[in-house]
């Protein structure tokens, strides 16, 4: 069984027990969230396609880590003028989830939502 599910502009296909990176959540390390933006479920031959959403249905996942991504770099630089030349560093915010599990149609345990 697995499911498509949409956090932080992004589209990740999820199963139990996967661990994932996604873009910066609001969660300590060890809180559980649910990401309620499910767009389709599949559990063997039977798929489930939202319109845009399923409904009633859930991922419970618990918050493993806050880390940073690698670090990039961006160097702007114009001919002819030295003096012009900059450059910028960015280290994207990032949240590590461990998914516990996809509840479809109506099953919901108490758990914090995740709106990202």
């Amino acid at each position: 069984m697995f499911a498509v599910i949409k956090t932080g502009g992004k589209q990740y296909r999820v199963a139990a027990e996967d661990v994932l990176t996604i873009e910066k959540l609001e969660a300590e390390a060890g809180a559980e969230v649910r990401f309620d933006e499910v767009l389709m479920i599949v559990d063997g031959e039977a798929v489930t396609v939202g319109a845009p959403r399923v409904d009633g249905a859930g991922v419970r996942a618990e918050v493993v880590e806050q880390t940073k991504g690698p670090k990039v770099i961006s160097t702007k630089k114009r001919r002819r003028k030295h003096s012009s030349m900059t450059r910028k560093g960015h280290r994207q915010k990032l949240t590590q989830v461990r998914i516990l599990e996809i509840l479809s149609g109506g099953a919901a345990p108490a758990a914090t939502t995740a709106e990202a």
